[in-house]
C-alpha cells in the first residue's frame, strides 16, 4: 500500500511541467560542465572561434564597430543575420569579457535554460491539442533527445532559442483560434516580429499559420480581417527597423537577411558532393574570405546567387538530386547511411537511431491526428513540412532543422500515448476507445 502511494506521488511530481523543465535544464548544463572540465575539447580551445559568425558580429557590437564583420576580419557593416541573439551575445560580452570562458559559461547557461523552458511549451502544445499524457509524454521526449541536449550544449547560436520561439508561436495561434480580442493578435503578430529577429526562417509558417487562424474565425466572426490586419501591422512594426537599417547602410531593400546568395551557392556548385560544400564557407577558405573583404557583403552576396543560378540551369538534374538528398537529410541526419554504423560506441548508434525514431513517429502523429479531425492538426503539420522547404534550396542539417522539433516531439508523444491506449485494449480486451481514454488521462491536467 505504501508503495503504491509513494509510486503514485512520484508519477504526479515527474508528471509536472515544471519539475521536466527544472530536470532538462539539469540534464544539459550538467553535461556541459562535465565536458568543459574533461574534454574532449579543452574550453579555451574553442573561444577563439565562439559562435561564428554570430560571435564575431557581437564582439563588434561589444567593441562599439556597430552591426558588422562577421568573418574574423574588419569587413565593414552587415546584414548576415538578424539581430537578437548577436544583440544578447554582445551583452554577455559586455558583462563578462569578449571571448572569455566566463562569457562561455553564462552564453551556454542562456542556450540551456531556452532549450529547457521548450519543455513548458511543448506540454502546453500537447495538453491543448490531444491530452495532458500527451503533453508529459512530449516533454520528457525533448528531455532527453540527443539533438535537444547536443545543441546548447555544444553550439553558440540561435538553435537553442528558435527551438523556443516557433512553438511557442504555435502555441499563441492555438490561442488566437478561438480569440476575438485586438490584444491577443496584436501580441501574437508581435511574437511573429520577434521570430523573424531571431530566426528568419520562421517566417516561411506565417502564411499558414496566420491564414488558419485567420480563415477559422472567418466562419464565425465578422472581424476576422480586422484581426489579421492587426496581427500583419504588429509583425511589420517589429521588423521595421532592421529593414530600415539595412536601406539606410546598404541602399537597398534587404529581406531579413542577406546571406542567401551565398547559402544558396554552397549547396549548389560544381564542387558539391550532395548536401553542400562546407569547406568553401568564407568562415573556412581564406580565398572565400578575402575576395568577400574585397567585394564587400552585398556585391560577394550577388555574385554567388548568380552563380549558383547559373550551376542550376545548367545541371537541372542534378539539382533535382541533390533537393531529395537534402530532403532525406533533413528527416534523418543521413545522406548516405554509414558503412561502419554497426561497429560505433552504442551511444553514437542509438543516437542516430533516435533522430531517425523522432520524425517517424512525428509523422505517424500528423497523419493520426488529421484522420481523426483534430482541430488543431494543420497548424502542427504546416509547421514541420513547410518550415525546413528553403533548407532543400540551399543546404540542410539537422541543426537547421532543430526548431520544429519540439513539435515533431508533440505528435510524436500523440503516436506513443494513441499507441499506448491501442495495446492496452489488446491485451485487456476492453473497448478500445475506454483504454486510450485512460492513457489520455493519467497525467494531471495542470489545474
Amino acid at each position: 500500500m505504501l508503495g503504491r502511494q509513494i509510486a503514485k506521488k512520484v508519477r504526479h511530481f515527474l508528471a509536472q511541467p515544471g519539475a521536466i523543465v527544472v530536470a532538462a535544464f539539469l540534464v544539459r548544463y550538467g553535461i556541459f560542465c562535465y565536458f568543459s572540465a574533461r574534454g574532449p575539447y579543452p574550453v579555451r580551445g574553442i573561444i577563439p572561434n565562439l559562435g561564428y559568425e554570430t560571435g564575431q558580429i557581437a564582439r563588434s557590437l561589444a567593441l562599439g564597430l556597430g552591426y558588422s564583420s562577421p568573418l574574423k576580419v574588419n569587413t565593414g557593416p552587415t546584414a548576415w543575420m538578424p539581430p537578437v541573439y548577436p544583440f544578447l551575445l554582445a551583452g554577455v560580452f559586455k558583462l563578462c569579457g569578449i571571448f572569455t570562458v566566463k562569457s562561455y559559461l553564462v552564453i551556454k547557461a542562456f542556450d540551456c535554460a531556452f532549450s529547457a523552458l521548450t519543455v513548458w511549451v511543448i506540454w502546453a502544445i500537447g495538453r491543448r491539442a490531444f491530452s495532458p499524457a500527451c503533453g508529459v509524454t512530449a516533454g520528457w521526449i525533448w528531455t532527453l533527445l540527443p539533438s535537444a541536449v547536443f545543441y546548447p550544449v555544444v553550439w553558440v547560436w540561435d538553435t537553442s532559442l528558435s527551438a523556443l520561439i516557433l512553438p511557442l508561436i504555435v502555441l499563441a495561434s492555438m490561442h488566437l483560434w478561438e480569440s476575438e480580442r485586438v490584444g491577443a493578435w496584436a501580441g501574437c503578430g508581435a511574437l511573429w516580429g520577434f521570430g523573424a529577429m531571431v530566426n528568419a526562417s520562421i517566417v516561411s509558417t506565417l502564411p499558414f499559420l496566420l491564414g488558419w487562424d485567420a480563415h477559422t474565425l472567418r466562419q464565425k466572426s465578422r472581424q476576422w480581417l480586422k484581426l489579421t490586419l492587426v496581427a500583419l501591422l504588429l509583425f511589420a512594426l517589429v521588423i521595421a527597423p532592421w529593414f530600415i537599417r539595412n536601406y539606410m547602410v546598404f541602399h537597398k531593400l534587404i529581406l531579413f537577411r542577406s546571406n542567401f546568395g551565398l547559402e544558396l551557392w554552397l549547396g549548389n556548385n560544381r564542387f558539391n558532393p550532395g548536401i553542400w560544400s562546407w569547406w568553401l564557407h568564407p568562415n573556412d577558405d581564406d580565398a572565400e574570405r578575402q575576395v568577400y573583404a574585397r567585394m564587400g557583403e552585398m556585391a560577394y552576396m550577388t555574385m554567388k546567387q548568380r552563380e549558383a543560378i547559373a550551376w542550376i540551369r545548367e545541371n537541372p538534374a542534378m539539382w533535382v538530386e541533390q533537393i531529395f538528398r537534402r530532403f532525406v537529410d533533413n528527416w534523418t541526419g543521413l545522406d548516405e547511411p554509414p558503412d561502419n554504423l554497426a561497429k560505433a560506441p552504442l551511444y553514437v548508434i542509438v543516437g542516430v537511431l533516435l533522430e531517425v525514431l523522432l520524425p517517424l513517429l512525428g509523422l505517424v502523429g500528423a497523419v493520426l491526428s488529421n484522420r481523426q479531425g483534430n482541430r488543431y492538426a494543420f497548424p502542427l503539420s504546416a509547421t514541420i513540412f513547410f518550415f525546413p522547404a528553403v533548407y532543400y534550396l540551399t543546404h540542410t542539417s539537422l541543426r537547421y532543422r532543430h526548431p520544429i522539433d519540439p513539435v515533431l516531439c508533440v505528435l510524436a508523444g500523440f503516436t506513443a500515448v494513441s499507441t499506448w491506449g491501442w495495446l492496452a485494449a489488446r491485451i485487456s480486451g476492453s473497448p478500445a476507445g475506454a483504454d486510450a481514454k485512460r492513457s489520455r488521462e493519467w497525467a494531471p491536467a495542470g489545474k
